[in-house]
């Protein structure tokens, strides 16, 4: 993930930071709960296309 993207890069729901998760290749935005895919190095910011997290991966266990 080229990190002058990820400056730029907001949740596309609230607008907050967006955390790349290298392992998952995704971005998470923890404040929705949500996880957008990274396909083909292009990363797909559509709410529909998130995945909601779980209390897990919320809380770092």
């Amino acid at each position: 993930m080229n990190p002058k993207l990820l400056e730029i890069l907001v949740c596309p729901v609230c607008k907050g930071p967006l955390e790349w998760k290298k392992s998952a290749n995704e971005l998470v935005c923890r404040a929705c709960r949500l996880a957008y895919p990274i396909r083909d190095d292009i990363p797909v910011m559509l709410p529909e296309e998130a995945r909601a997290l779980n209390f897990d991966e919320i809380h770092g266990k």
